[in-house]
């Protein structure tokens, strides 16, 4: 199969779909693979490393006409669509449930497109969790830059210092997002509490973190409470199947926050989960609602693109070198973990979350493939 990696055109987006480690196994494993010029340099990644591996460099219109699968990072902008041909595959983070257009406008090309965040295994989500913990740690270290008086915050160091108070992290959603996050405030000296619906996943933090972290039993009234003398707040609420995340900040909660304190939403991707969350990006990161700074950054592991490009590579590729080796239906049909990564089938939706999140004809999987 010909396998085509386009450099990633988002906004301040860094990485690569597949490093030159990664193109060496696909052409081990039998497969021509096409890098755009230039796709890697975000991450450290020279064109010459590529052609060492066996890959052939292409402008981005031969990459995508030529490639039977394109494997991207990010979901692809309205001027990539016209690009893909039908049945062609699409490998990517897509997060259809927070955009109705996107999920459209490639319904209408007739790819078959796998999703990242939607394979699942009995273990979770494996191509969503290295991510995660990127982003995870990375919402703390933007959390405490953006306390900094400099950057409009209420100056708070969420270490303190002898004598003085460390500042609070309140955590909503105890996942793989909400853990890194964590294990980041610990690690700060910031006084962490973290809230969950799941009694059990509580139980699993108490244990892990010895009693470091607060943990408390998610509700609205619970939430509410904990922000009145939260410094930084990060939402960390994933649903599973790439559903929209809901909204367990509201606006009106704010008021009880203190002017300058920090919202970090990593589920931006997914539509957010704070009410007056909007996408931003790394060169204008944040906005200020109620006094209260957002950081609603989409692409957050973009800004560590070498270190986010090897642990997302390394996730993914076995994966894609499977779909390349033995073809999409019969890699689909043999993995029920990446039949659950089929979001779209030659026009149809075949993922319920995102089609009910948009009101949109759903078709079962097997039923496409018919």
């Amino acid at each position: 199969m010909i396998v085509g990696v386009p450099k990633e055109i988002k906004n301040e987006e860094y990485r690569v779909a597949v490093t030159p480690i990664g193109v060496r196994e696909l052409v081990r494993a039998g497969h021509e693979v096409l890098v755009e010029k230039d796709a890697g340099v975000g991450s450290g990644f020279a064109d010459a490393a590529y052609t060492e591996a066996g890959a052939k460099m292409a402008p981005a219109a031969d990459v995508f006409a030529k490639a039977e699968m394109i494997v991207k990072v990010k979901e692809p902008l309205k001027q990539e669509w016209p690009k893909f041909s039908d049945g062609q595959i699409l490998y990517t983070y897509l997060h259809l449930a927070a955009d109705r257009k996107l999920t459209e406008g490639l319904l209408k090309t007739g790819v078959r497109a796998i999703a990242y965040e939607t394979i699942e295994t009995e273990h979770g989500h494996p191509l969503l969790a290295p991510m995660s913990e990127v982003a995870g740690r990375l919402a703390i270290q933007a959390g405490a830059t953006h306390l900094q008086k400099n950057h409009g915050g209420s100056g708070v160091l969420l270490g303190g210092v002898t004598g003085v108070a460390p500042g609070k992290v309140v955590i909503i959603g105890g996942g793989t997002v909400g853990v890194n996050a964590a294990k980041m405030a610990v690690g700060m000296r910031a006084r962490v509490m973290v809230l969950d619906m799941n009694a059990d996943r509580l139980a699993y933090l108490d244990d892990i973190f010895g009693g470091r972290v607060e943990t408390v039993l998610s509700n609205e009234a619970a939430v509410e409470e904990a922000l009145e003398d939260a410094d930084l707040v990060v939402g960390a609420v994933l649903l599973p199947g790439g559903a929209q995340a809901p909204h367990l900040v509201k606006r009106s909660m704010l008021k009880s926050m203190r002017p300058g304190s920090v919202l970090v939403d990593v589920a931006i991707d997914q539509g957010g989960c704070f009410e007056t969350s909007k996408p931003t990006t790394h060169s204008e990161p944040t906005f200020v609602v109620d006094g209260i700074i957002h950081y609603c950054v989409a692409n957050m592991p973009g800004a560590v693109a070498r270190t986010s490009t090897m642990a997302l590579t390394g996730a993914t590729l076995p994966y894609g070198v499977t779909i390349a080796t033995k073809g999409f239906e019969a890699a689909v049909r043999e993995d029920p973990s990446l039949a659950l990564g089929v979001n779209l089938y030659r026009g149809k939706l075949t993922i319920p979350s995102v089609a009910e999140a948009h009101a949109l004809p759903y078709t079962p999987l097997d039923k496409a493939l018919v």
